[in-house]
């Protein structure tokens, strides 16, 4: 897409054949504000981006807002960056805004490993729950329930569509809305008591390690295929990557892999850390991935960003 390319292009003329650009971005840029809408994976990553950042000398502000609010923010020019852009799940959430060139897509942060689709506990599979097609001949055991995630969430309305089709038989079906944390809880409880269950499920996160959970098929022109395989994107702002390219460089710098994620979310959900203490847990541990996220950018005044970060976490 054009606006995509010209976003790189503004970011590329940071780095030259001398090194890193001396400008720094100007004062309006020292924000930085991000949408979470309050899964531990984006949790994850904007405490990761917010404390380097924070770092460099910015101040990052994230918001909780659901993803419909998330993009009408940005649009309102309210929010910059966006780190959670699940496609092809939310496709249609971040179409008109690209549309009408509101937002912009400047690379993927997760291209590998992600997916997005209904589970159900390995029990359930067992009984012969393997498909979408066989939610509707468990009813009477799943007490007309699919469990989806917080209001406004695009699982939820994948799913409500689905009902109101009347696909798979699914019509009079309940979409159960709550909140990751409310799903993970209901989840917990079923499988101690070894109810049947059909609930939202995604990788990377620790429920795929927490629990036995199987994803079902059948739902490849829904979440897509191959068990709602996904790329997570990085979404800015209309117009934010050419007002303060230094530290869009560094936002489309970020390139995230499972793995990291997966340790990032189980030190919140089981170590307990919030998200910023994490992230620099994960820093500390993890060095080596600062040269490639800092390559060609500056702290906010101008001052090569690398060993400031590193002497910043005592590294």
């Amino acid at each position: 897409m054009k606006h995509i390319g010209t976003i790189f292009a503004m970011a590329a003329l940071l780095v030259g054949a001398a090194g890193p650009a001396l400008a720094a971005d100007p004062e309006n840029c020292r924000a930085v504000r991000f949408s979470d809408v309050g899964w531990t994976d984006i949790t994850s990553t904007t405490a990761i981006a917010s404390v380097m950042l924070k770092g460099l000398g910015y101040r990052p502000e994230t918001t909780v807002l659901s993803i419909p609010v998330t993009y009408a923010s940005m649009k309102a020019k309210d929010i910059d960056v966006y780190l959670g852009d699940w496609q092809p799940s939310m496709e249609n959430d971040r179409k008109p805004y690209l549309e009408d060139k509101s937002i912009a897509v400047i690379g993927a942060n997760l291209p590998v490993g992600a997916k997005y689709t209904l589970a159900v506990p390995e029990y359930t599979y067992a009984k012969g729950l393997h498909d979408f097609a066989d939610i509707a001949k468990f009813r009477d055991s799943l007490q007309g329930k699919i469990y989806g995630i917080e209001p406004g969430n695009n699982g939820n309305r994948l799913v409500q569509g689905l009902i109101d089709a009347n696909k798979n038989g699914l019509k009079g079906f309940q979409v159960v809305e709550s909140s990751e944390q409310g799903m993970l809880a209901q989840l917990q409880g079923a499988v101690a008591r070894q109810d049947d269950m059909v609930f939202l499920a995604w990788a990377p996160h620790p429920m795929n390690v927490n629990f036995k959970i199987r994803y079902l098929t059948g739902g490849d022109d829904t979440f897509g295929p191959d068990y709602g395989k996904a790329v997570v994107n990085t979404n800015v702002r209309a117009g934010w990557a050419e007002q303060c390219p230094n530290a869009a460089r560094f936002i489309a710098n970020l390139k995230f892999t499972v793995e990291l994620e997966n340790q990032m979310m189980q030190m919140i959900t089981g170590d307990g850390l919030d998200g910023p203490a994490a992230a620099e847990r994960y820093l500390k541990g993890n060095p080596g991935v600062l040269e490639t996220w800092l390559a060609g950018v500056t702290t906010f005044d101008g001052q090569p960003g690398l060993p400031v970060i590193r002497k910043s976490l005592g590294l």
